[in-house]
């Protein structure tokens, strides 16, 4: 085929998707029915018709979602988990579902292929023999662009984790402190979230939202114990249900875990120490050492080459 075919060919390609492209704007700018009927029917009950008009998807998302959609399904089929997943995503505190997450697994994947095949493509162009092995360097560079936001999704897991250890001291001694001048748990928390931010008080304000809404304080509670993952946030949800429920002195409960989680982080921060004493002899023993050791020696060996014949 020659080069005029080839580019009769790449630009019909390129105008019949920019003809696609063009004919989808234009059938996303229309108003909806919806829309253009609302102003006729007011005498309708505001229960019966939508308050906002909904909002349309983007050109991408119109394009694309579709596929993205049908990779994400695909890719879920494959991977499973879908329980462990939705798990880990609450305890991130991410605004997000599971197919949401599954198709940022796909554009991730998406993302390293792209690069790995726009480097490839100019390698092969210069040793053609070597196309296969850059077709599977592709696929290896999907697999782990999915993997790295899988990764990604276990990092912020572990960083809100950290953040949530990190306030629970002073979130406790202050319930303790407003349950101790004769408020109640509900009013404590109440209080606490009110003037506090953070990640553990946000989890507090979805417990103070349940209670509200007529969920049992204790209820309430257990939840959040089975929703966190972090074992001092659970036995934290659990005393209070059980000082709630037996009537015993919750404000001692509360200092009590406010200390122990205090002596918990002294405790890992020593163990931390520790380990990073071993790290910290590398550079003395192949840094420090031998340049110690030239500058004792240097000097006589020296000497002796200048005294010996």
């Amino acid at each position: 085929m020659t080069a005029a075919a080839w580019g009769a060919l790449l630009g019909a390609g390129v105008g019949g998707g920019l003809v696609l492209v063009v004919a989808r704007v234009l059938a996303l700018r229309r108003p909806l029915l919806a829309v253009r009927v609302l102003p006729y029917v007011r005498d309708l009950a505001p229960a019966d018709r939508p308050a906002v008009a909904p909002t349309r998807p983007g050109a991408f998302r119109a394009v694309f979602g579709p596929l993205l959609v049908s990779a994400a399904g695909s890719l879920e089929r494959v991977l499973g988990g879908k329980a462990t997943v939705r798990r880990r995503i609450e305890r991130a505190d991410l605004s997000i579902t599971v197919q949401e997450f599954r198709v940022e697994q796909v554009l991730w994947g998406l993302a390293a292929f792209g690069v790995t095949a726009s480097v490839s493509l100019f390698v092969s162009l210069r040793s053609p023999g070597r196309t296969l092995p850059l077709l599977v360097l592709c696929a290896v560079a999907f697999v782990v662009g999915v993997l790295l936001r899988e990764n990604r999704l276990s990092a912020q897991v572990v960083e809100r984790e950290r953040r949530v250890l990190a306030e629970f001291p002073t979130i406790a001694e202050l319930l303790a402190l407003a349950v101790g001048a004769g408020e109640g748990p509900v009013s404590a928390l109440d209080r606490v979230v009110t003037r506090s931010r953070g990640a553990l008080s946000t989890e507090l304000g979805a417990v103070l939202a349940e209670i509200r809404t007529g969920t049992p304080v204790t209820a309430a509670l257990d939840t959040l114990a089975r929703r966190s993952g972090v074992p001092v946030v659970s036995r934290f949800a659990e005393g209070m249900a059980v000082a709630i429920e037996r009537g015993t002195p919750l404000s001692g409960v509360l200092h009590a875990q406010a200390a122990d989680v205090r002596e918990a982080g002294r405790r890992a921060l020593i163990e931390s120490g520790a380990r990073k004493e071993i790290a910290m002899m590398v550079p003395v023993v192949f840094l420090v050492l031998p340049v110690t050791v030239v500058f004792a020696f240097w000097p006589g060996v020296v000497g002796l080459s200048l005294v010996t014949p």
